[in-house]
Parts: C-alpha cells; sequence; structure tokens
C-alpha cells in the first residue's frame, strides 16, 4: 500500500511514517492487489490534541476515518481500528455490491476552498456518482458522515440519504 503523509503543523518524522505502514498492513488482508492502493494520511496539530485523517480510495468505496487522541499511536491505533471495523461490518454488502454492478462510485473532489468572509468555513465541489439507496446508505456508513449525496438510479434524481436519530435512515429526493 502506498501512503501519502501529510503533516498539518507538525513535521513527520521516520518513526511516524514507520508506525502507519506498520499498521496499516493489517488492512492489506481486506484488500486486493493492495499494492495498487493508496492511503492519503493527514495529522493534524491543535493544542495539545492530534488528529488523524486517513482516507482510503478503492475502486467502489471510500473508507475513511478520523480519530483524535492526545497521543499520536494512539489515535493511529483507534483510527485502524475503526477502519478495520467498517470494512468487516460491511464486507458482504461490498462483495455483493461489486459483483452486481460495475460502477465506479466514488466521490471525486473537483474543487475544495476556504472562505474567510462568510459563515461557510469549507465549501466542496462533488461529481454525485449513480446508485441505488442501498449503495448509497453503505458508502455513508463507510464515510463515517451522517449524510450522503447522490443520484438516485430508480429515479434519475439527486438525492441525500442521512442518519436519524432513532437509528434507521432517512432518504430526502430533490423535484
Amino acid at each position: 500500500m502506498e501512503l501519502i503523509i501529510r503533516g498539518d503543523k507538525i513535521e513527520i518524522t521516520k518513526a511516524m511514517k514507520d508506525y502507519l505502514n506498520e499498521k496499516l498492513k493489517r488492512l492489506d488482508k481486506y484488500l486486493e492487489k493492495s499494492e495498487n492502493v493508496r492511503a492519503n494520511i493527514v495529522v493534524k496539530v491543535k493544542g495539545h490534541l492530534q488528529t488523524i485523517e486517513i482516507t482510503i480510495p478503492l475502486h467502489n468505496f471510500i473508507i475513511r476515518s478520523e480519530e483524535t487522541q492526545d497521543d499520536f499511536y494512539a489515535a493511529v491505533d483507534k483510527a485502524i481500528d475503526i477502519m478495520e471495523r467498517q470494512i468487516r461490518k460491511n464486507k458482504t454488502k461490498i462483495k455483493a455490491k461489486a459483483t452486481k454492478t460495475k460502477i465506479d462510485f466514488n466521490i471525486i473532489d473537483i474543487e475544495e476552498e476556504e472562505h474567510e468572509e462568510s459563515n461557510i468555513i469549507k465549501r466542496k465541489r462533488i461529481e454525485v456518482k449513480p446508485m441505488d439507496e442501498e449503495e448509497a446508505i453503505l458508502q455513508l456508513e463507510l464515510l463515517g458522515h451522517e449524510f450522503y449525496l447522490f443520484k438516485n438510479v430508480d429515479t434519475n434524481k439527486e438525492a441525500v440519504v442521512y442518519k436519524r436519530k432513532n437509528g434507521g435512515y432517512g432518504l430526502i429526493e430533490a423535484e
């Protein structure tokens, strides 16, 4: 697995790189052709807290984890545990979807900007990919987000699937 590591307000040492490489090898057993997989890692520091963001874009899905701890190594361990749990939890769903369709479902970041004068802190433009509701829920879970924007293949309309407080999912569809 190829690692792309970036430090935000921190210099990434060789020991940190080696630790990340060693821990990410745990995920190789879940990934086919892991030598072609690229993991994007961002290490951020805010005060005494260190945040690790790990994103692994695969052919059909994006696996993502973010963890904040006092210690870099504890944050890495927790983030990898979360990713491994996500993969194991959704393994059968991922395999079923991969054999059912050959559409690429990754979100592609087209543009990302920061605006200081507005209340909007971050703007992101994405390419909305066509998929069914079950695939959107799976992508939502793999990313660890509260909502997910997609184009519903059944209705050909943009839609948002989101987590409800009661543990279920909701769907908002454009007219």
